[in-house]
C-alpha cells in the first residue's frame, strides 16, 4: 500500500474511538478467558464417576466466589473506562487515518466483526460506499461532487474477508483505476464488515445498490460488479435478496466478475470446524473448543459458501451440518465470469484440488461441484485459471488484469 496518510480528515474517527473499541475488546477477552479457565477448573476438579450428564462450567464455594469477583471487577472497570473515554472523545478533535490502521481494523472486523457489531463496539465497520477512503452520501449532488467525471459505465468493487476498499491497490496497481483509464469505467468501492453473516451483508448491499443507482448523477449505460473472494458471495446473496424484494438494480447489472470467490466453500474453515469437533469430544478439552468459536459468522459462512439466512437461522453455526446450504444459481440475465488461481503449475492433483490459490481451491472458485445440482453455470469461455498465483496476487497480476480488460472491453 502506497504511503501512510490519506486525504480523509473530514471523515476521520476521533482520537479515542479506537482506544474505546480496543478497551471493550480487552474487557470482553478478559471475561471470556475467565469463563474458559473456570470451566476447565470445574471439569478437572470434578471427581471421576460422579455421573454428571454435562461437564460443569462453573465452580462452587470459595473458588466460585473468586471467579465471580473477577467477573464483577472486570465489568466495573470496563464500564468505568468506557464512560471516561466516551466523555473525553469529543474534546480531542479528529485524527488522520492511514492505510495501516484501515488494514488492522478490517482484519479485526473479519475475525470478530459480528461480536463488534452486536456489542456496539466503535470499531465495527458500517457498510458504505467510499471514494479514496471517504464515505459517500448517496445523493446526486454529493456523488457529482465526489465524481466530477462520473460516466455512464459504473464499476462497483467488493473486497474480500478481512480486507477493505483501499486494498484494491496492491503493488502500485488497482484494477478499478486501470479499468477507468483504459475503458472509461467510474469505479466505486464498497466498504463493509466482513465478519457479519454473508446474508446480512448481502441484504445491506442490496439496499445500498438501489440507492447508488438511483442517485448516480448521469444516465447509466452499463453497471459491472468486480468481486474479490468473499465479496463475490456478498454480491450473489445481494442479487438473490434484491430479486425477492423486487428491487430494480439487478436488472441493470450487465456483467459481474469473480476473483478467487469460494463459491463452494473454503477448506480452511472446514478444517477449523473439524478441530472444534475434536476438542469438544473430550470433557477436559471441551472448554478449549470455545477458542475456535471466537471466529466470526462471516468466516463460518465460508465453510460451504452459505449465502442465505436459511442456512444458519435456528442452528448452531459451529456444529457440523449434515446438509449443504441451499444452492443459489447464477442469474441468467447477467454475464458472469470467474477467475481461479493455483499456486502450482497445474490445475490437476492435490495442490489445485485442496489448496488452489492458497485459500480457495480451483473447483470452488469456478463453481465446479461433483453434484450437477450444485454447479454454477459459468460459460466455458467465461472462466480462466492463473498458474503460479496466490489468492492476493489476483489483485495485481498483469495476466488477471489483461483478462478483465478483454472481458469488459
Amino acid at each position: 500500500m502506497a504511503g501512510d496518510q490519506l486525504p480523509m480528515s473530514s471523515t476521520a474517527r476521533k482520537h479515542l474511538t479506537d482506544l474505546r473499541g480496543a478497551t471493550r475488546l480487552a474487557i470482553d477477552a478478559t471475561a471470556g478467558v475467565t469463563h474458559l479457565v473456570e470451566a476447565m477448573h470445574a471439569t478437572i476438579a470434578r471427581l471421576p464417576g460422579t455421573g454428571a450428564a454435562e461437564p460443569p462450567t462453573r465452580t462452587r464455594g470459595i473458588t466460585g466466589l473468586v471467579y465471580r469477583s473477577i467477573h464483577g471487577v472486570t465489568r466495573l472497570v470496563g464500564g468505568g473506562l468506557d464512560k471516561s473515554l466516551a466523555a473525553l472523545t469529543p474534546l480531542l478533535g479528529e485524527a488522520e487515518l492511514s492505510p495501516r490502521r484501515e488494514a488492522v481494523l478490517a482484519a479485526a472486523n473479519g475475525v470478530l466483526g459480528d461480536h463488534l457489531a452486536a456489542s456496539a463496539n466503535p470499531l465495527a465497520i458500517p457498510m458504505q460506499f467510499r471514494h479514496h477512503g471517504i464515505a459517500m452520501t448517496l445523493e446526486p449532488a454529493a456523488l457529482a461532487a465526489a465524481y466530477p467525471k462520473a460516466g455512464p459505465r459504473l464499476l462497483v468493487l467488493l473486497h474480500g474477508l478481512c480486507m477493505n476498499d483501499l486494498q484494491w491497490r496492491r503493488r502500485d496497481h488497482d484494477h478499478g483505476a486501470a479499468l477507468a483509464r483504459d475503458l472509461g469505467f467510474t469505479p466505486v468501492t464498497l466498504h463493509y464488515n466482513s465478519g457479519l453473516h454473508i446474508a446480512t451483508n448481502g441484504q445491506a448491499f442490496a439496499r445500498l445498490m438501489e440507492q447508488l443507482l438511483e442517485a448516480w448523477p448521469v444516465a447509466l449505460d452499463e453497471v459491472v460488479l468486480l468481486n474479490h473472494s468473499m465479496g463475490g458471495l456478498v454480491a450473489r446473496s445481494a442479487h438473490h435478496y434484491a430479486s425477492l424484494a423486487g428491487l430494480a438494480w439487478p436488472q441493470r447489472i450487465t456483467r459481474q466478475v469473480f476473483l478467487g470467490t469460494p463459491h463452494l466453500g473454503a477448506p480452511l474453515e472446514r478444517g477449523g470446524n473439524g478441530i472444534d469437533l475434536l476438542l469438544g469430544a473430550n470433557a477436559y478439552t471441551a472448554p478449549l473448543a470455545r477458542l475456535g468459536k471466537i471466529r466470526s459468522a462471516g468466516i463460518t459462512d465460508l465453510r460451504h459458501g452459505s449465502l442465505l439466512e436459511s442456512d444458519w437461522i435456528g442452528r448452531d453455526r459451529f456444529e457440523h451440518a449434515p446438509t449443504h446450504p441451499q444452492t443459489v444459481p447464477l442469474p441468467e440475465s447477467i454475464a458472469s465470469y470467474a477467475i481461479a488461481a493455483s499456486t502450482g503449475s497445474s490445475t490437476e492433483g492435490v495442490r489445485a484440488r485442496l489448496i488452489g490459490d492458497g485459500l480457495v481451491p480451483v473447483a470452488s472458485a469456478l463453481g465446479r461441484h461433483r453434484n450437477p445440482a450444485r454447479r454454477l453455470a459459468f460459460a466455458p469461455d467465461h472462466v480462466w485459471i492463473g498458474h503460479g498465483l496466490g489468492h492476493f496476487d489476483l489483485l495485481d497480476s498483469p495476466e488477471v488484469y489483461t483478462r478483465l480488460r478483454d472481458w469488459l472491453a
